[in-house]
């Protein structure tokens, strides 16, 4: 990994995006103390969320919508 320093990140910032999408990474720092890290975007094949569709069909509403609930409140509230 690179380093460099804020200035001279600041002046070169184009240049380091080139250098991170080719998959360099870079650490930033700051009176010689890292502060932070260009790199490239992790790669697409990530764990993604697991789907809760199935989940959200399975609850059962009781009573009124949250919806009808705050709607009855803000007219009860303004007069």
């Amino acid at each position: 990994m690179d380093t460099m320093n804020v200035k001279e990140a600041r002046a070169k910032f184009a240049k380091l995006i080139n250098a991170a999408q080719r998959g360099r990474s870079i650490a930033i720092t700051r009176r010689g103390k890292p502060v932070a890290r260009l790199a490239p975007p992790a790669p697409s094949g990530q764990r993604r969320l697991p789907d809760l569709s199935a989940f959200r069909a399975a609850i059962k509403l009781r009573g009124k919508s949250i919806s009808h609930t705050v709607r009855a409140q803000r007219q009860s509230d303004r007069y």
